[in-house]
């Protein structure tokens, strides 16, 4: 059937809202807008218009004049999605559905395409940015921008600038203190670059515990690779040293994946003999291990959440600085247990 323009309705503008409730054009964009120059019945009367009329405003033309784009940029270094992909959820989350859109850009670890993506985001006229890095060390900051600005997962060097990071001396605490209370006390822990910050913070978070508790580590912590194939061979460095090794802190899944490797082809039972954690909870490892492995979530949605939530306030003329510190949480499965009588 072909239609006719007499049976062409146009969709209801801003004028005939304006027009049925009697007022001026202006008029019924403050009422629309919620602007406060305009009296209740006035507005009441263009709200009435606007629903006799089904009219629903445009949101590009309400987001420019409030002057915002109701965008807001997230710049990733994290190449795997490990740490962004999370993140990004819980910003999602704290941005709503409808009101305020992300745009993700990926510079790969890389300062100059950091740079040429910030400009292409502003150039975008965004609201305000999130900067999620691919490590929890400081990072440098990015300075004086017309758009507030909060790092997420690897802080500003710039105390004036605002940071949301996970606990990583917490996690260590957990680990240790969840081994300790399934009776382990001759304890190994094999972790990442001795370069990273996080991996010493792990570190130093479980030996606290561990000392509290009269439990020295066996041959001192080991840093390598934060690899699977640095998991093995630390594993078999212990084995070869620690015949009785009876728990293992690993300082990443990828690395307790390999140390379960290790276990199982010299014959040690997990958790019966020897116990094994994780750090990061990385699902798609830590779920395929076998058995399950225990390790530490570091919140990263609600980091997200959390670091979106602060930028909101900055854009609404409330910024914050310094660092906020998001706890970590223990997630036990098959990799850990009671210690067999």
């Amino acid at each position: 059937m072909q239609t006719t323009p007499g049976n062409t309705r146009k969709p209801p503008t801003l004028a005939d809202v304006a027009k049925l409730a009697g007022v001026s054009l202006a008029t019924a964009s403050k009422s629309l807008n919620g602007r406060q120059q305009v009296k209740a019945e006035t507005r009441e009367r263009v709200l009435s218009a606007a629903e006799q009329l089904n009219f629903s405003p445009n949101v590009l033309a309400r987001h420019l004049l409030s002057g915002r784009s109701g965008t807001i940029g997230l710049v990733t270094h994290d190449l795997e999605g490990r740490f962004s992909i999370p993140t990004l959820m819980g910003a999602e989350d704290a941005a709503g559905t409808g009101k305020t859109s992300v745009l993700l850009c990926d510079a790969r670890g890389d300062a100059l395409r950091e740079q040429y993506h910030v400009q292409a985001l502003l150039g975008r006229r965004v609201d305000g940015l999130i900067v999620v890095g691919a490590r929890p060390d400081p990072r440098p900051s990015l300075g004086q921008l017309p758009v507030p600005v909060v790092y997420a997962y690897a802080p500003s060097q710039d105390p004036a600038d605002m940071s949301v990071v996970t606990d990583n001396v917490q996690g260590g605490r957990l680990v240790a203190e969840h081994l300790l209370a399934c009776g382990r006390s001759r304890v190994a822990i094999v972790t990442g670059d001795a370069g990273y910050g996080a991996a010493h913070d792990r570190v130093d978070g479980a030996t606290a515990v561990l000392s509290g508790a009269g439990v020295e580590v066996l041959g001192g912590p080991l840093y390598g690779a934060w690899s699977e194939e640095w998991g093995r061979t630390a594993a078999g460095l212990i084995l070869n040293r620690f015949t009785d090794v009876d728990a293992i802190i690993s300082g990443s899944d990828q690395i307790a994946r390999g140390v379960l490797d290790a276990l199982r082809e010299a014959g040690r039972r997990v958790p019966e003999d020897v116990a094994v954690t994780g750090h990061d909870n990385w699902e798609i490892l830590a779920l395929n291990a076998r058995p399950q492995l225990t390790s530490i979530d570091m919140n990263l949605e609600e980091l997200g959440r959390r670091a979106a939530a602060l930028l909101f306030d900055a854009i609404e003329g409330n910024p914050h600085h310094g660092t906020e510190v998001i706890p970590s949480r223990l997630v036990p499965r098959g990799s850990t247990g009671p210690k067999p009588a």
